[in-house]
């Protein structure tokens, strides 16, 4: 065969045959890398800064008269304190509540006996106050009660007793108090009538009217609620709370209450509304402190309604 006919069929073959393909590059290499564990560096702990030991006195402010009240703390290592008789509670800073009644005599003293022996006497000037009293040329309604109205009275009587007793840790004392309603003062802590020279009962807390039955009134401080009664022959419905160290308020003649016993409440709660309950000659909230045994102003607690 020549090459002329072979030349174009080699020709043609070659034709027919593809080219290679370039190389490709290789995909570039991933490397795994396990993340490291980065330890933030620690926040140095600020070093304590002890509280200044207390001073070896008695610290106290409030309103030294009666009817009113102080706070303080003891001095430093008491194991035992006492205003008067009275046996004082304090906590774990040396913190104490203490009052005098409506009759406190003008001078009393607050007694520490401390842990290692030592008696520390700090004596009190309660001022005088210039009560409300009232003398009527009448005789005094005989008191006393028959049989039938003391087997349900004295139960009450208990109860109430009781409920003052209470310790529920509360910590109401270390607030200052508000008012649990505004309206018209309608009758004024300790006034009292003497009739013919004879005295009747002070009046035990301040009354507040609104002209209304109905109108909502609230917690003065933070307490616990000890007595929540809804037919009580003279309080009508009673709510009583206690606010700590000894220290309660009672509220009278309510027409609602809105607490059972137990409740814990918080200073400007909603706790009851004002009634006529009980023997009431027309609705006003009744509220009254006590300390211990007691009376104290509301008055001194709250400040001037405004």
């Amino acid at each position: 065969m020549s090459f002329a006919r072979v030349a174009p069929l080699l020709f043609l073959t070659a034709a027919c045959i593809p080219a290679p393909e370039p190389e490709q590059a290789p995909p570039p290499r991933t490397e795994v890398v396990q993340p490291v564990r980065v330890t933030p560096a620690s926040t140095p702990t600020p070093t304590p800064v002890p509280a200044p030991p207390r001073p070896a006195a008695f610290t106290f402010a409030g309103e030294l008269e009666q009817g009113g009240w102080i706070r303080g703390t003891v001095p430093n290592g008491t194991a035992e304190a006492m205003l008067g008789e009275e046996k004082l509670a304090f906590d774990g800073e040396g913190r104490f509540f203490a009052a005098f009644d409506r009759d406190s005599p003008k001078t009393m003293r607050l007694i520490a006996r401390l842990a290692d022996g030592r008696t520390i006497d700090s004596p009190l000037t309660v001022a005088p106050r210039a009560w409300d009293i009232e003398h009527v040329n009448v005789a005094r309604r005989p008191r006393g009660s028959n049989a039938a109205f003391m087997r349900r009275r004295q139960p009450e009587l208990d109860a109430i007793w009781n409920a003052r007793l209470a310790e529920t840790g509360a910590r109401g004392w270390q607030q200052d108090f508000i008012w649990p309603v505004t309206g018209r003062i309608s009758g004024r802590f300790g006034a009292q009538r003497i009739c013919r020279g004879e005295p009747g009962s002070y009046h035990s807390g301040i009354d507040i009217s609104t002209g209304t039955s109905g109108t909502p009134y609230v917690a003065p401080a933070d307490g616990v609620v000890v007595l929540a009664e809804d037919d009580f022959s003279l309080e009508g419905k009673l709510l009583i709370i206690d606010h700590g160290q000894g220290l309660n308020s009672a509220f009278l003649h309510s027409s609602r209450l809105y607490v059972g016993k137990g409740d814990r409440v918080t200073q400007g709660q909603h706790i009851g509304d004002i009634g006529s309950s009980g023997r009431a000659t027309g609705p006003h909230l009744h509220w009254s402190l006590k300390w211990r045994n007691a009376r104290l102003d509301p008055l001194l607690f709250t400040g001037p309604m405004r």
